[in-house]
This record gives structure tokens, C-alpha cells and sequence, in this order.
């Protein structure tokens, strides 16, 4: 492989717009797997520039850690990605970023009148969850959590 398709992780940093710290964080974590020069520095293929985009896209539809290194782990290393190899990604993840809207949708729906678990209005309470029942099923807005 040629030393020019290698990046420096302050190259790689400027071509994402991650904070150095980012990119060593996702390294940690296994998402990005950097080479080392002789003298110890990190090199990064140019591919890394999209497994960084895509986990700044999957951060923002809510995907955790766990669940965008699964999709990665997908991925070819070594090469850019192909739109077949994306495709196959955006079908895995379709149905979790569909619960998400989902859970979201119903939280927005149920905001005005009551934040699940009644302490906006005793009165409304009482005809929603009488005697605290949904305390029983554990900490939290319950009437939004459990849907």
C-alpha cells in the first residue's frame, strides 16, 4: 500500500471534523483500527474517513457504541465501503432507528397531558394510575417507558 493512502490522525481528524480525542476514543472502543509508522504513530487508511462519518451519523439517530461496532464489524477493512456494503447496513438498522420514531412518537403524543408517571396532575392521576400502580412495574415515567 502506497504511504500516501495512510493519514496522520490529525489529517483524519480535519478531513471528519472529529476532535483528535474522538478518534482515539473510537480506536479504544474498536471501530477504527489505526496502522503504526516505525516510530509508533497512528496511520489511518483512507476508509476510516467513512467509518468516522457513518459513526457520527449513527450517534445522531441514536444507535450506541455496541450497536454501530456490530455494523462495522460488517464492514471490510482495508477499502472504502461499496453502496452494496452500505445497503446491507441500512437494512440491519432500519427497524431500530423505526422503534426509536416509534418510542418518540408516542412520547410526544403523551407529553401534554401527563409525563407517565401522573406528578403533573394528582387529579388526572388518579383516573391513570390509581394507587400508583405503575410504580409497581418499576422506577421511572412507566407510562411512557413501557407504552
Amino acid at each position: 500500500m502506497a504511504k500516501t493512502a495512510l493519514l496522520s490522525i490529525g489529517d483524519l481528524a480535519a478531513r471528519t471534523g472529529l476532535a483528535v480525542s474522538a478518534i482515539r476514543f473510537y480506536e479504544e472502543k474498536g471501530l477504527v483500527h489505526p496502522l503504526r509508522s516505525a516510530g509508533g504513530q497512528r496511520r489511518f487508511l483512507r476508509s476510516d474517513i467513512r467509518r468516522l462519518s457513518f459513526i457520527l451519523i449513527a450517534q445522531q439517530l441514536g444507535l450506541s457504541i455496541r450497536e454501530i461496532a456490530e455494523q462495522l464489524d460488517r464492514l471490510p477493512q482495508g477499502r472504502n465501503p461499496t453502496q452494496r456494503d452500505w445497503t446491507r447496513i441500512s437494512k440491519a438498522i432500519r427497524s431500530t432507528i423505526d422503534a426509536r420514531i416509534a418510542e418518540l412518537e408516542r412520547t410526544r403524543d403523551r407529553l401534554d397531558g401527563c409525563i407517565g408517571c401522573g406528578c403533573l396532575s394528582l387529579k388526572k392521576c388518579q383516573l391513570y394510575n390509581p394507587e400508583d400502580r405503575a410504580g409497581l412495574k418499576g422506577p421511572g415515567p412507566r407510562h411512557l417507558i413501557d407504552g
